[in-house]
């Protein structure tokens, strides 16, 4: 039995992930900062801010999966707000490897989160590929420091893949909760693309990169199906039966509710599966229709 350790196991994705990795014969444990005593698995604490982890966590394990991380849209981006959603994820990674480097961990393979905010937030007609540069926004920053960390791992001989992830449809939580409103309306001039990828078929892609060990470097997270703001609204309104008012909540009103966190509403553009296609990898729901029918 290979044993997969999980930091932000206890989060969405997460707790999707650990149910798939169990059903399938991994031994999963997590990191987390908080004790939970209902949990299947085993938990060991750590505490970024004090650099801390409990040396248990990593007696025989194989695999480290890093999902740990500050939400972006939690809260406003302050600069206390921007320091926490860049520690939370650059820090942490930084403190995984002092730790694996400390003990000699012999790990198979250190697999981390990223996101498609890497290519930044603006609207247009390029299909972003893993080998464009970053953009210019903060959360192009949060991103390419992020990476940054997770690549120090190659140093040690350690098989290393980071996943951009985009927008992560569950039925269970996330970004699709916060759409169930009783009026479905596109973000401002719903030009925005906004890439997708259902939550099953992230799991699968996740398990993949343990398994496959020729899998290296970094993989866009995303659906091959390309939606913009306002078509994945009329395709939300029709699967949920909701109504559709074409005309949604103006640029400006979002600017000032959110700050300059609106950007990430207000633009997006295309980005390529190619890649993550290419290892063999099957998407289950390569369609948005199909993804949201089976989310009901």
């Amino acid at each position: 039995m290979q044993n997969v350790l999980i930091t932000g196991g206890s989060g969405l994705i997460g707790r999707a992930l650990s149910s798939m990795l169990q059903s399938k014969g991994y031994k999963v444990s997590w990191l987390s900062r908080h004790q939970h005593p209902r949990s299947e698995y085993s938990c060991f604490a750590w505490d970024i801010d004090n650099a801390y982890i409990d040396e248990k966590a990593f007696e025989n394990v194989d695999f480290i999966v890093h999902l740990a991380g500050a939400g972006i849209a939690d809260k406003r981006w302050t600069k206390t707000q921007k320091k926490i959603i860049i520690d939370s994820r650059v820090a942490s990674t930084k403190l995984l490897l002092s730790y694996i480097q400390k003990l000699k961990i012999s790990l198979k393979a250190f697999i981390s989160s990223s996101a498609i905010g890497f290519y930044g937030s603006v609207t247009g007609e390029m299909i972003f590929e893993e080998n464009n540069p970053p953009g210019n926004d903060f959360i192009a920053k949060v991103c390419r420091l992020w990476e940054g960390a997770i690549v120090e791992f190659q140093k040690e001989n350690i098989r290393t893949v980071a996943i951009r992830t985009g927008i992560v449809l569950s039925a269970k939580g996330g970004a699709l909760m916060k759409m169930k409103t009783p009026v479905i309306t596109p973000l401002g001039n719903g030009l925005q693309y906004m890439p997708w990828i259902h939550m099953k078929d992230l799991c699968s892609l996740y398990i993949q990169a343990i398994e496959d060990s020729s899998m290296n470097g970094v993989y866009n997270g995303v659906a091959p199906e390309h939606q913009n703001n306002s078509s994945f609204s009329k395709e939300f309104a029709m699967v949920f039966k909701r109504p559709f008012l074409p005309v949604g909540a103006p640029a400006f009103v979002l600017k000032a509710a959110f700050g300059e966190m609106s950007t990430i509403l207000l633009n997006g553009s295309r980005v390529s599966s190619d890649k993550i296609q290419s290892t063999g990898f099957k998407f289950e729901y390569p369609l948005l229709k199909d993804a949201l029918v089976s989310l009901r």
